[in-house]
């Protein structure tokens, strides 16, 4: 009895080997096929890496682009959205929080953007990450006069979560520039003026097609 409950319980344990050994076989199958077709971006992420100067000095631009994650937040009403809502646009993807000095500084200069850049080929994606005091958030920009960013929010703050266990990000403010087709051209830790003439330029070259 006891040996047949032993070959039960090894046969149980190679089964959930198999699976998982398929599983994560499938999985980078499939972010391998992602990468592929984000490397199509590369003559875009060569053209902008030497605009990352001036005030945008900070960007990192990829040599070969990387698939997004598809991160989940709310909409200016509340709904469930995500970020392959946005496809065919060049979107800058912008965490922000208002117990974050740095994060609320460039928030006007995300709004100036978004008013100059902003229609069907390009959006600003600020999205709070604030999980208390949730309408401390919309009183801030409201306050500031901040009109032209829509309001975009993950009060459960997985979207960074995320970002960090993908691309090992620790801090705060987070900018991704993410191409129409949804791959990450470039990542900014930290924050930048995104209304200068340096952002605009950057931002315009990412706007290309390959």
């Amino acid at each position: 009895m006891r040996s047949r409950l032993k070959l039960t319980a090894a046969v149980g344990a190679f089964a959930l080997v198999a699976v998982a050994g398929v599983a994560a076989f499938y999985s980078v199958a499939g972010n391998a096929g992602n990468s592929a077709s984000c490397s199509a971006a590369r003559p875009v992420a060569a053209r902008m890496a030497p605009l990352a100067r001036g005030d945008v000095a900070a960007v990192q631009v990829h040599g070969t682009p990387l698939p997004t994650p598809d991160l989940a937040f709310n909409g200016p009403d509340g709904t469930p959205t995500t970020l392959s809502a946005f496809r065919g646009k060049t979107l800058l993807v912008n965490l922000w929080a208002t117990w974050c000095p740095p994060c609320l500084k460039e928030m006007p200069a995300l709004d100036a953007l978004q008013s100059a850049l902003g229609g069907p080929d390009f959006a600003v994606v600020a999205i709070n990450i604030d999980t208390r005091n949730l309408d401390k958030p919309r009183a801030w920009l409201d306050k500031r006069k901040i009109a032209a960013l829509p309001y975009y929010a993950d009060p459960q703050a997985k979207v960074f979560q995320e970002l960090r266990a993908a691309r090992k990000v620790e801090g705060m403010p987070v900018s991704l520039i993410v191409d129409a087709q949804g791959c990450e051209l470039a990542i900014l830790q930290g924050p930048a003026d995104w209304a200068s003439a340096d952002a605009k330029a950057l931002i315009g070259v990412a706007m290309t097609r390959p």
